[in-house]
């Protein structure tokens, strides 16, 4: 009851309230208004919760509705096999019940029918068009699965007697249940799709836990990234360990400090090839062997750190001839090559590095070539910090059924406008200069074949000198060899005519006369545009603004010219490019 005072609830036995001790009397207790919602004859039951402020709520129960529906079922499954019995009473009325062989059931999953004067024979029913009995058969055993707990057959015999079947009727075999060959394939696709999420299960859960180890395994290893020291090659390994130790490396013969969890090791790639002088490949496996300092001073073994490398070629530069095969008709040919400045150098196997340029790199060989067909030689170069590179050029001189070559101290570069050539062919041979000479000199010809002359150079750069032997019943011999001439600047600049806008526009006017006289200028501005690298050929705007009046320079100094700085170039004309004017530059001032 509720307390009059505190309006709190309480018991109706107990005497006073329990909140502030107020006396309660039994008498005065008002009914709940939630009692008077009560009905006894409502179907289902309810739970009724009341709380503390006296607020009820009602919850049907579940099992009703359960109930309900069972009574329900049961009452489907009366009424169907009621209809079914009255089927069959219409179907023995209208006489297509079988009839002259007993047949019986079994309730089992599968329906057998058995021949009663034989229980060993099995028979199958099969559906015939002039016998009813199938159809009946079909009714039967369908009311026999509507019904857990009756078997309308029983009740059948028990009404209109045994049924008999036709002594022609021949049935063999098992009727098979379809409900039960789909429940098995059913069973067989969920136990296939059983395994396949297994497997995919564990092979999921194999790679997750595998990478999970991994990772947490590779925290613990030392990392090897490619970088770069004193701008070589190098690689840089962080090993782990605990702040303050100290890890040795044995063939760095260096200790290092753990800071941040890493020991920083950085370890330049050439130092593991600088003294091997055999053949290098192009990648070299290496190892490091770290050890950790313990407290006691004593050295503990770490894992090894291996990793691979990879080794640079020397560098080499091939500036003449323009291929590695290459046709000529001298008997001297100057290759010119470029490497990286202190390298070691061989020409089939002779040692030329002291003719190497300390600065550039640049060097010539000059090669003797024998009227032999090819003519191979061999450029090795090893440079610091990277593996040998060779490359083998072949010079083809054509065979010469008489000899002709020109002596082995022969120049092929020169400042002077004509010097000595001699040269030696078979005795008796007759000999003829047909490029620009002076003073052919043939006293000893007949007696050891020797000859020589004075070549005279007609133009600067490279002048051709063609030398023929002759001799009855042989095939001529042609002799042809390159001298570059030009004089020394103290006589070249001089002859310069200035390039500005009258000398540009005269240039124009008479290029092919200016060439064949080979007329030096000058050409001062600032290089606009590199046409190419080999040969360096770029674009100089010689006008005084520095807009107009372009010109074509193809290098022959010693310097390398860059976009944008400017120049004092000395050049001789040689034709015209694009319309320009072209000038083959042979000194450069800044």
């Amino acid at each position: 009851m509720k307390c009059p005072q505190c309006g709190q609830w309480n018991r109706a036995s107990l005497p006073h309230c329990q909140k502030c001790g107020a006396p309660l009397d039994p008498a005065e207790a008002q009914l709940p208004s939630w009692k008077t919602t009560l009905r006894d004859d409502q179907k289902g039951k309810e739970y009724i919760r009341v709380d503390e402020d006296g607020e009820a709520s009602a919850t049907p129960d579940s099992r009703d509705a359960l109930a309900q529906e069972m009574a329900e079922l049961k009452h489907r499954k009366a009424e169907g096999s009621r209809v079914q019995r009255q089927l069959r009473r219409e179907g023995a009325q209208r006489g297509s019940a079988p009839s002259a062989m007993t047949i019986r059931t079994h309730a089992s999953v599968d329906t057998f029918w058995n021949v009663e004067d034989n229980p060993r024979t099995t028979v199958r029913i099969k559906r015939n068009a002039q016998e009813e009995s199938v159809d009946r058969t079909h009714h039967v055993n369908n009311a026999w699965q509507d019904s857990r707990s009756y078997d309308p057959l029983w009740e059948e015999q028990e009404m209109y007697g045994t049924w008999q079947l036709p002594q022609s009727a021949q049935f063999t075999g098992k009727l098979p249940s379809r409900s039960r060959g789909l429940r098995h394939v059913a069973r067989i696709l969920i136990a296939v799709i059983m395994l396949c999420l297994l497997g995919l299960t564990i092979f999921f859960g194999y790679n997750y836990f595998k990478d999970r180890y991994d990772a947490a395994k590779a925290l613990n290893r030392p990392t090897v990234t490619a970088s770069i020291k004193d701008d070589l090659a190098a690689h840089t390994i962080l090993i782990p360990g605990e702040d303050g130790q100290q890890i040795y490396i044995r063939e760095l013969h260096t200790s290092y400090i753990v800071t941040g969890g890493f020991a920083t090791v950085e370890v330049a790639d050439h130092i593991w090839y600088d003294e091997i002088t055999d053949f290098v490949g192009e990648t070299m496996e290496v190892t490091l062997t770290p050890f950790v300092k313990t407290s006691s001073g004593q050295q503990k073994p770490m894992d090894l750190i291996t990793y691979q490398i990879s080794i640079p070629l020397s560098p080499i530069t091939m500036n003449s001839p323009d291929g590695l095969r290459t046709e000529v008709a001298t008997a001297m040919y100057s290759m010119s090559f470029t490497v990286r400045p202190g390298s070691t150098v061989y020409i089939n196997d002779e040692d030329v590095s002291d003719t190497v340029d300390s600065e550039d790199g640049d060097f010539t060989y000059n090669a003797t070539v024998q009227p032999i067909g090819d003519n191979n030689f061999t450029i090795r170069v090893r440079s610091q910090y990277c593996r040998e590179n060779a490359l083998t050029i072949t010079l083809y001189r054509e065979p010469q059924e008489i000899p002709l070559d020109l002596s082995a101290d022969t120049y092929s570069t020169t400042n002077s406008k004509a010097i000595e050539i001699r040269a030696t062919t078979l005795p008796g041979a007759t000999v003829d200069v047909l490029s620009p000479h002076s003073d052919l000199n043939i006293t000893n010809l007949d007696i050891t074949g020797a000859f020589s002359f004075y070549a005279i150079f007609d133009k600067y750069g490279d002048n051709t000198v063609t030398i023929t032997a002759s001799y009855p019943g042989k095939k001529t011999s042609v002799v042809e060899y390159n001298i570059y001439y030009i004089p020394n600047q103290d006589e070249y600049t001089p002859k310069a005519w200035a390039l500005d806008a009258a000398g540009y526009s005269e240039l124009l006017s008479n290029n092919v006369t200016r060439t064949q006289r080979s007329q030096v200028y000058v050409a001062m501005g600032t290089i606009a545009e590199i046409v190419s690298d080999k040969p360096q050929m770029a674009i100089m705007y010689t006008s005084e603004d520095g807009k107009s009046q372009p010109v074509l320079l193809e290098n022959f100094t010693k310097t390398t010219w860059k976009v944008g700085e400017y120049y004092r170039i000395y050049g001789d004309a040689n034709g015209t490019y694009s319309n320009m004017p072209r000038l083959s530059a042979r000194y450069t001032y800044w």
